[in-house]
Order: structure tokens, then sequence, then C-alpha cells
């Protein structure tokens, strides 16, 4: 049976590892076994922080329009229920940002709405 060289494709696949584990510590970064699993592991946590995301930036926005409107004595439920009812279809992006960057109209909407 004649001897496989697998020089060229193993060194390509270890050097793709150890590419992504750049700036782990110590062997994490160094050694390719160590830095596979490493790597497998970053590659997970990376997947759900990306589904993650999407959740805590919402529950931000929540929380920012929510305080705006009890400064103006207006409980956060009852302010979406208000925009719906009205037919004002603004996302809670955008109400987070009207509420924090431009307070006036934000404080307009609020009025309008009850």
């Amino acid at each position: 049976m004649v001897r496989v060289k697998r020089g060229n494709v193993a060194r390509k696949r270890r050097k793709k590892i150890l590419q992504l584990a750049k700036g782990y510590r110590g062997a994490h970064s160094r050694l390719f076994r160590v830095a596979n699993q490493q790597v497998m592991k970053g590659l997970k946590y990376s997947y759900v922080g990306r589904k993650q995301k999407k959740r805590i930036f919402r529950r931000i926005w929540i929380l920012r329009v929510n305080a705006a409107s009890r400064l103006f004595g207006v409980k956060y439920s009852s302010l979406i229920s208000n925009f719906k009812k009205a037919n004002i279809e603004l996302n809670r992006k955008m109400l987070s940002q009207l509420a924090i960057l431009d307070t006036t109209t934000f404080s307009k909407l609020v009025e309008f709405v009850n």
C-alpha cells in the first residue's frame, strides 16, 4: 500500500484553527488540540450570543421607554396599549431613541395617546 502524506491538508486545517484561536491565553492559542476545543466552544458561545443579543436589546429598549414614560405618569404597558389603540406603529427601539434623544417629541406622543 502506498503511503499518503497529508502535509498540506493537515497543515491548512491546523493553521485555520490556530488562526481562530489567536488572542486566547497560553496553550489555548498555541497547541492545536487545546486550541481546537476552545475554538469549538467559542463558536458555540458566539452562536448563542447572537440570539441573546436580540433579547437583551429588546429588554433595554423596554426599560428605557418605561423609565421615560413614568416621568409623565404613565406605565409602560398602558403606554404601549394606547399606542396600539391610536394606530401609532412605533417599535420599541424608536421609542427608546425618542425617549433618550428627543424628550419633547416623546412627551408630545405620550400626551397625544393619553
